[in-house]
């Protein structure tokens, strides 16, 4: 008998969209919180929310800075569905891969994505995706799971075993090596728990001016 197939990250989460914030609501807030501190969004720019799940941080940025042209991609039109009904108006969301963007050459001032790294299958092929998409001199801030953290090794194992669609949660280091690998220039890498449990780290890096 042939075995069951693996879900598909878009299976998994479109059970879960209905509950998301419900479930996680502390950990989003703590989250996007902390990716928001190190993004730097002005009203004229244009910012990419890779992995945007339900909302939460592109309707942040665009409450919190008028004038911001945002857009929030994702996997699972679900997810996308429970966004579309807190962002208003002054964002944009479509359903896509990162590491497919449907979007032209430099056409983003800034690119951000909070918590959906560790479930990316080629995340060097994703990072020069998103390299593509961001103008000469344009940012990335991307926050994850870190795992210099023990706790978030052993989630990390944990999940391996439990929850199919999860990829591999990487250090500090290894995240800058694919970022430099990728073509961006890494500028910090900020490491930090945001609970008992839960250590996260926030890379912020440039695609290079010329």
């Amino acid at each position: 008998m042939r075995p069951p197939a693996a879900p598909s990250v878009q299976s998994w989460y479109r059970r879960l969209a209905g509950e998301y914030d419900r479930r996680w609501s502390a950990y989003v807030a703590a989250s996007t919180r902390e990716t928001l501190r190190r993004t730097r969004v002005g009203p004229a720019d244009r910012l990419l929310d890779i992995g945007c799940g339900t909302g939460a941080l592109v309707g942040a940025v665009g409450r919190g800075t008028p004038g911001v042209r945002a857009v929030g991609i994702d996997l699972v039109p679900a997810m996308l569905a429970v966004a579309r009904r807190k962002v208003g108006a002054g964002a944009q969301l479509a359903a896509a891969d990162a590491e497919r963007l449907p979007f032209r050459a430099g056409v983003f001032d800034v690119a951000v994505s909070s918590s959906s790294f560790h479930y990316w299958s080629h995340p060097r092929a994703a990072l020069a995706e998103i390299g593509c998409v961001l103008r000469p001199g344009g940012r990335l801030v991307l926050t994850d799971w870190c795992g210099d953290y023990l706790a978030c090794r052993v989630c990390d194992r944990l999940l391996g075993w439990f929850a199919p669609i999860h990829r591999r949660v990487l250090g500090g280091s290894e995240c800058e090596r694919l970022l430099a690998a990728a073509g961006f220039v890494p500028e910090a890498l900020d490491r930090y728990k945001i609970s008992w449990l839960w250590g996260l780290m926030t890379a912020t890096a440039s695609r290079p001016a010329s």
